[in-house]
């Protein structure tokens, strides 16, 4: 489990032990699992920031990247119908899916950072991230799905749900 991943590893020594392997060439580790396990802790860091930033600030009024308008605009020309209100793991891991994510992914290299880095993603954004409802993906994949939910509206349900329980 990924927060029993997060906890085990909080601290100044872990945040230390996980920069340091995070440093290191990729051809020091064969499949390390520390470094799957900081990995995901940084996965799970950045989805728990994200989550409360869309609870806390209108959506509307998010800028993710410098590059929003470019990134929705080519994802919206190249992904017209997918429904990111609720998408299915097909959406993102099919072999179609595949085909069509790899050229629009690949035209932001070296111009977002770390845009292949593995990130989480809720399947349904008017839900919290959990086992059932979460997804790996891209990080680009992670920015142009968020930046379409935010200007469409369909993250305004987890900012009201949060904003009205204050």
């Amino acid at each position: 489990d990924v927060v029993c991943l997060f906890v085990c590893f909080q601290g100044a020594e872990g945040a230390a032990a996980a920069a340091h392997a995070l440093s290191l060439p990729a051809e020091a580790y064969g499949n390390d699992p520390r470094l799957e396990v900081m990995w995901a802790m940084k996965a799970y860091n950045h989805a728990e920031v994200y989550f409360n930033l869309i609870s806390s600030v209108d959506p509307k009024f998010l800028k993710l990247t410098k590059l929003d308008d470019r990134i929705y605009s080519s994802f919206r020309e190249t992904f017209k119908d997918l429904d990111v209100k609720l998408l299915q793991a097909d959406d993102l891991k099919s072999e179609e899916a595949k085909e069509r994510w790899r050229p629009f992914c690949n035209q932001f290299e070296g111009l977002v950072e770390d845009f292949n880095y593995g990130t989480l993603l809720r399947l349904d954004c008017e839900k919290d991230y959990t086992e059932e409802n979460t997804i790996f993906a891209t990080r680009v994949q992670f920015f142009a799905i968020e930046i379409a939910r935010n200007r469409e509206g369909y993250n305004d349900v987890v900012f009201r749900s949060k904003s009205s329980k204050s």
